[in-house]
């Protein structure tokens, strides 16, 4: 539509761009692809590690709650966007500090969403099992694990949109990939159908995960 109302070389018709999306993608926007995929995926796996071992940790023990939870309050509402430079200031602009914005991002609604969840298990659940003899991993594994892995998806997907815009500034500093600097590359280069291209590819990876985080929540959660 807009291509349509302004008719401006700066806005190539959508049949241009898909005519090219192919070739492009072969030609130069996989590799970035692959690297900005590889970010995600990296900084969600540390997100998970460390966000559900320390939610566990603050909903199963009422003293490690109290201890973590200001600190997690304190810095879970602080835009971060204004600790980008920061962190490159202390991480370099390096893969580090992109991975590091990511964890950033995401883990805190997952520590969140892990001790919500452990803290509405009603108390009988645990009583009962203690009663036949559980252990306290057997507790994990048949109680905590399958009433929090629900919300800690949609806490995954909830970050993810918010993740992926972060990941777009990151990689347009210090890197030579990724679907940030391909797409930012192409407008300094005034190639405009790569440049939304590149919009299109990134729309699609976002789509892809998602897609990837309901099949996963599907097969584990059958229940719902």
């Amino acid at each position: 539509m807009a291509f349509l109302a302004m008719k401006l070389p700066i806005v190539p018709s959508p049949m241009a761009i898909y005519a090219r999306i192919f070739q492009i993608f072969q030609e130069s926007i996989a590799i970035h692809a692959l690297y900005s995929i590889g970010r995600v995926f990296t900084g969600v796996l540390i997100s998970l590690l460390l966000g559900v071992l320390l939610g566990y940790l603050m909903g199963y023990y009422e003293r490690a709650d109290k201890l973590l939870s200001p600190l997690v309050y304190f810095t879970y509402p602080v835009p971060k966007m204004a600790l980008l430079p920061i962190v490159m200031l202390l991480f370099g602009l390096g893969e580090l500090s992109k991975i590091i914005m990511l964890v950033l991002i995401i883990i805190f609604q997952i520590i969140i969403a892990a001790r919500d969840a452990v803290k509405a298990i009603p108390k009988e659940a645990y009583h009962s099992l203690y009663s036949l003899g559980a252990s306290r991993l057997h507790i994990f594994k048949e109680i905590v694990v399958p009433a929090s892995f629900s919300e800690i998806i949609t806490s995954i997907r909830l970050a993810l949109g918010t993740a992926v815009s972060i990941l777009f500034f990151t990689e347009t500093y210090g890197t030579e990939y990724g679907m940030g600097f391909f797409i930012m590359d192409s407008w300094m280069r005034v190639n405009y159908i790569e440049m939304y291209a590149g919009i299109v590819v990134l729309s699609i990876i976002g789509v892809l995960i998602f897609m990837l985080i309901d099949i996963i929540e599907s097969c584990l959660c059958s229940w719902r």
